[in-house]
């Protein structure tokens, strides 16, 4: 039998398509696994130059993408990568995989405390500093070819989302983009801006878990299913198990609701049924790991929640590790505390923190020690730890997969009431059951409790909805940096392409994008109609002028008197005899200057005609910049130069280094000099009260115990210029903010005046975590202080840099 030969035109487009993905073969050859699907769509957009914008669940395997792009600029001489991430642990991490890679010599690290290497080929960092990077114009920059954008999604934060659409909008547009987002129910509307803002973008979204997820409830000491495991049984339809253990069905089934029970979001129900006894933590713990459920997460919605798990479990007697893994977990604990000093050890609960990880149990929350979080996530990772409870923000993007997750509760507390968790957070908590590679299955266990539904825990369960919403909104050191860069106009258009506007408008989005693809046209009209005699677009003006005088000198028209045909032939003749003097009208390449100038003309109304359209619409993000622009003129950072433009003033330069949600205030009292005469432990208590928001509204109060001398009179001026400020904001239709608090002002003096670790804790009444947490951003405040201020402020702020960084403040990770 014959065969028939691929014709000339077919062995071409396969000869294409293998040349195409020659390097996308090359780095297959290489992994240990087949890619997914998704990964070789999303790998072979990046091998044809192209950005993309994955969506997938946790644990799917976005970063083989990212990996691609380092590999893909690795390749080349001089190419760059920047891998940012929303956190520095996740930077630290990501840092040490890059190292294992690539050695040390190729990858550098820069979290904004820690300078590792920024002139590597790949540079891991937090978003901010990359923003901060394009701000400053920095010449690290140069040959950057890729930008990772993991965890994206972090957009939607609200107070640190903005960050992302900066840096976003502010790339230069050569750099291609990887965003590794979470499942997002918006991802292809988040996509769409992409590509309007950055030009050739591919949407690959994956909702297939690589590990799928069974999930169960308990109920008392009994684990059941979910949903109905049964053939002939309708997706997502409850357990009817589940009912018979809960008392029923809900009260909308008994009265014919079908599955509309409950209220649905949360899975909460005023129904009354009978009272379910919930079962310990310890014995959960011992009850998953007799079914080889282990190890697992326990979600607990506060810290002294998780902090009580652990106690629990002690107390019980209960034991998960072998005298083997006891040995390597000690070890481990031992290594990453070495730097502590042995009289703070006792103050941080060590010993008792030591027996709950040798037991094979430990907490994770943002009150932890760095130090003491960094040794639950290595032992977790390794298998030796089978226990954690934590807070949700683990659900972040720390890479610490379980075989089963725990949820204790389906509601939280938001810092204003109890409201229940939504489906993409149960999406976020529950994506970490699974671990790929090693479970067949990884497990969600919800602990039934009075007034649950169980068909409103069914829908929040089988729903996948986790919209992307912009926070974005203009501040005042991102208008001065931008007005810097581009403008005042010009940066008004920019923030008409953010993703925010997006949202509120699309329409907006595409206007403003044909505004500067036109705009780019109409420079280059304007290059090519340049005559050397003189300004040719004056001289088009008269041509304009007299084509228009001549069209309505018709002779016969009918409104048309002879006084004012007179007057009209006087016009015309006038403005022949100022063609003929112009020095543009000799030029022997006067009519090729003058099609293009006609040319520029009408691409000139259809512009301003857009622009008059972006005007009329809701443009809240750049309403928005105008009240911030009005502010910043108001107060001299900025100087009105007319046509709607302006400069960046002195002061408006020292706002440019100031970053964070007080920048205005902390530019003010430099510019004062109402912190000049401050000690550097004084300094640090200042800087303390500029940063620092109680967690609780009944945070101590420490006015009788205020630093004495020059640190009172220097809050008082502090406070009237934030209550000045506050006024003139209001006036201005913003905001406002409120007023900074001296409540950690005692604490953080006392630790940079070398008191002990315990006294600074008893004084602040904060967990060390916190302390850590806050102290670090003392620190980079204190930075900025340096850069911005004068001289002798600058070294008092080094000093006083110098002063909190100490003990467990100067532990790092890297």
């Amino acid at each position: 039998m014959s065969t028939t030969e691929p014709s000339a035109a077919e062995r071409f487009r396969a000869a294409k398509v293998r040349n195409r993905s020659r390097n996308l073969e090359l780095f297959r050859a290489d992994l240990r696994f087949d890619l997914d699907p998704f990964q070789f769509a999303a790998c072979d957009a990046l091998d044809q130059g192209r950005s993309v914008l994955v969506a997938a669940p946790t644990g799917a395997g976005k970063t083989i993408v990212a990996e691609f792009a380092i590999w893909l600029a690795m390749r080349q001489p001089t190419a760059k990568v920047f891998y940012t991430t929303p956190m520095k642990a996740l930077s630290n991490q990501k840092y040490a995989e890059l190292v294992d890679v690539y050695g040390e010599s190729e990858v550098g690290l820069l979290t904004g405390d820690t300078n590792v290497n920024p002139r590597a080929r790949v540079v891991v960092m937090t978003t901010e500093v990359l923003r901060n990077m394009i701000y400053a114009d920095s010449d690290l920059l140069d040959d950057l070819a890729w930008v990772v954008l993991d965890e994206v999604h972090y957009l939607a934060d609200r107070f640190r989302g903005a960050v992302w659409e900066e840096v976003i909008l502010h790339l230069p547009t050569e750099v291609r983009l990887v965003s590794l987002s979470a499942t997002v129910s918006n991802a292809e509307e988040f996509g769409d801006w992409l590509q309007t803002v950055r030009g050739d973008t591919d949407v690959i979204v994956s909702e297939d878990r690589p590990v799928p997820l069974e999930q169960h409830v308990l109920v008392g000491s009994k684990m059941v299913d979910l949903f109905d495991s049964s053939g002939a049984a309708a997706t997502n339809r409850v357990n009817p198990e589940l009912l018979r253990l809960v008392g029923g069905a809900s009260r909308s089934e008994r009265h014919g609701g079908g599955h509309r029970g409950g209220r649905g979001r949360g899975g909460y129900h005023d129904r009354r049924g009978p009272r379910t006894e919930k079962l310990h933590r310890e014995r959960i713990a011992h009850m998953l790991d007799e079914r080889m459920l282990l190890p697992a997460i326990f979600f607990v919605f506060s810290r002294n929640g998780c902090d009580q798990g652990v106690r629990n479990v002690l107390r019980s007697g209960l034991s998960l590790t072998t005298a083997q893994e006891r040995n390597e977990i000690r070890e481990t604990a031992e290594y990453h505390c070495r730097t502590l000093l042995d009289e703070d050890l006792a103050v941080l609960g060590y010993w008792e923190w030591l027996e709950g990880l040798e037991r094979g149990v430990a907490a994770h929350h943002a009150g932890l020690l760095p130090a003491f979080k960094e040794v639950v996530e290595d032992l977790f990772q390794r298998k030796l730890l089978k226990v954690v409870f934590a807070t949700e923000t683990l659900a972040l993007g720390v890479n610490m997969p379980a075989r089963t997750v725990v949820l204790e509760k389906l509601e939280k507390f938001n810092g204003e009431a109890r409201v229940p968790i939504t489906p993409g957070e149960y999406t976020q908590l529950t994506g970490r059951a699974g671990r790929r590679g090693i479970d067949v299955e990884g497990h969600s266990v919800i602990q039934w409790s009075d007034g649950l539904d169980p068909q409103g825990v069914a829908s929040l369960a089988s729903r996948r909805t986790y919209p992307l919403n912009s926070s974005f909104k203009p501040t005042y050191n991102m208008a001065v940096n931008l007005i810097d860069q581009f403008g005042r106009q010009r940066t008004r258009e920019v923030l008409e392409t953010s993703f925010a506007q997006f949202q509120a408008d699309r329409s907006v989005v595409d206007l403003a994008r044909k505004v500067r693809s036109q705009q780019e046209s109409l420079d280059g009209y304007q290059q090519a109609m340049q005559c050397h005699l003189g300004d040719f677009t004056e001289y088009a003006a008269l041509r304009r002028e007299l084509s228009d005088l001549e069209r309505t000198n018709v002779p016969g028209g009918r409104e048309a008197s002879h006084g004012a045909r007179a007057e009209r032939q006087a016009a015309i003749t006038d403005v022949r005899r100022r063609m003929r003097r112009h020095p543009c009208h000799a030029c022997p390449d006067r009519e090729a200057h003058a099609r293009w100038s006609e040319r520029w003309y009408k691409l000139k109304r259809a512009n301003d005609k857009l622009l008059q359209q972006i005007r009329s619409r809701t443009g809240a993000v750049a309403t928005t910049f105008d009240r911030v622009t009005n502010v910043l003129l108001q107060l001299g950072y900025l100087v009105d130069t007319g046509n709607g433009e302006a400069t960046v003033a002195a002061g408006g330069r020292r706002l440019q280094r100031i970053y964070g949600e007080r920048d205005l205030l902390v530019a003010e009292c430099l510019e004062a000099g109402v912190w000049k005469d401050l000690t550097p432990a004084q300094l640090a208590a200042m800087a303390a009260t500029i940063v620092y928001q109680p967690r609780r509204e009944d945070a101590p109060g420490t006015e009788h115990a205020l630093p004495r001398g020059a640190f009172r009179p220097a809050l008082d001026e502090t406070l009237t210029i934030w209550s000045r400020l506050d006024d003139i904001e209001r006036d201005a239709r913003l905001a406002g903010s409120q007023p900074p608090t001296p409540a950690a002002a005692v604490g953080m003096f006392r630790w940079a005046s070398g008191s002990a670790l315990d006294d600074v804790l008893r004084t602040l009444d904060l967990p060390a975590g916190d302390f850590v947490r806050w102290s670090k951003q003392v620190i980079d405040l204190l930075d900025q202080i340096r850069n911005a201020g004068d001289d002798d402020l600058a070294q008092t702020a080094r000093r006083a840099t110098d002063a909190v960084r100490r003990g467990i403040v100067a532990y790092a990770a890297v």
